[in-house]
């Protein structure tokens, strides 16, 4: 049987097994620098298994690679969720990367000159943390979500694998982004389905589609290299396009309507145990899908490294105040296509490159490392 009591000294823990932390592992054991990479799932790639089953990346696969390793497939053919978990497996047998999964963290704290991190797998001591947990953490509810029906089947998107989760009768699908339309699609094929709120646009041409590719580019170009916060044009931009829901991608408005989906007012609140809309409708429904988006939960950290908004102080990534602590895959960590796949690389090189470079002070380095690399 496992000891958990056990502590095992590492140099660099990054917390994290997704495209965010096994990308930094590529790039620090191309630098020689031993690590340990340690994920919650139970099988690399968990985090995208997860997620409900239809679901395609919104990314052409020419883009979703990870550094030194292509993804598999057309360049512009848009992989499942499946596809991409099997290629973050792959990506961790070819680099023989050391992934702990089933390792879920619950602490971390600093204990007389190191990182310490309290898991279900142990206690482990670091001079080097990188949090790689990304930047959609918790699902986001309204605080009346509780007050609605015990009868009526609640989901967040992040738990809606397939429609047989429902209860037979009308489903109520909360939020016109990404998530909420292409489940709404789904949902429309087999039940009456109503989509509440307003788009925040959508993208003018078929995702897709040949005429797309060269404004895929423009895009990615833009969210990479001009929306950054090196960029005034990017510090100023981002409050608002922070502020500002993302457009539709691969569904568009017609598609909703062609599909038979009513189309509501926000919810306002709960009215008997059921959702009330702005104007005062009220909707009798079986089931309610909570498209609402994430926030991020890093009250796990035991160290003063947060600011009054509950997001780490960092500059790309590096804790000024908290030497050997690093945060990768934030959302605008250095630009608007930081925390998403065509935009990860070049906040992974910057954070390992200063992780590689720095030089521990004695009391770190102290003791003697568990050789894992």
């Amino acid at each position: 049987m496992e000891t958990l009591d056990r502590t095992e000294r590492v140099e660099t823990a990054i917390i994290g097994g997704g495209q965010a932390g096994l990308a930094t592992a590529y790039y620090l054991k191309e630098r020689g620098r031993p690590f340990v990479v340690l994920d919650a799932g139970d099988q690399v790639g968990d985090a995208w298994r997860t997620r409900w089953e239809s679901l395609r990346l919104f990314t052409p696969a020419r883009f979703d690679s990870l550094p030194g390793f292509p993804f598999p497939g057309s360049n512009w053919s848009f992989p499942t969720k499946d596809e991409m978990a099997d290629y973050l497996e792959a990506y961790v047998e070819r680099f023989d990367l050391p992934v702990r999964t089933g390792v879920k963290v619950k602490r971390l704290e600093k204990q007389g000159g190191r990182f310490v991190i309290t898991s279900s797998r142990g206690r482990f001591e670091a001079v080097n943390v990188v949090v790689a947990t990304g930047a959609c953490q918790n699902p986001k509810v309204p605080g009346f979500a509780d007050q609605l029906r015990p009868d009526i089947t609640q989901l967040h998107s992040k738990d809606y694998l397939s429609p047989s989760q429902l209860s037979p009768g009308d489903v109520l699908v909360v939020g016109v982004g990404n998530s909420g339309a292409e489940i709404s699609m789904e949902l429309a094929a087999t039940r009456h389905t109503l989509l509440a709120g307003k788009e925040s646009g959508h993208i003018p041409v078929r995702h897709g589609s040949l005429i797309s590719r060269p404004g895929f580019r423009v895009f990615r170009f833009m969210g990479h290299r001009v929306l950054t916060r090196g960029n005034p044009i990017g510090r100023k931009l981002a409050p608002k396009l922070f502020g500002h829901g993302d457009p539709l991608i691969r569904v568009r408005p017609k598609d909703l309507a062609a599909a038979g989906i009513e189309r509501v007012p926000r919810v306002a609140g709960v009215q008997d145990g059921l959702p009330l809309l702005e104007g005062g409708r009220v909707l009798d429904v079986a089931n309610v899908i909570w498209c609402t988006g994430f926030r991020s939960d890093f009250g796990w950290i035991d160290l003063p490294i947060l600011g009054n908004d509950g997001e780490p102080v960092h500059d790309r990534g590096v804790v000024g105040s908290e030497p050997g602590l690093y945060f990768i895959g934030l959302a605008f960590q250095y630009s608007l296509s930081s925390d998403v796949l065509p935009g990860m690389s070049r906040d992974h090189d910057f954070v390992a490159n200063h992780l590689a470079s720095r030089v521990p002070s004695m009391s770190e380095a102290s003791g003697e490392l568990d050789p894992v690399a």
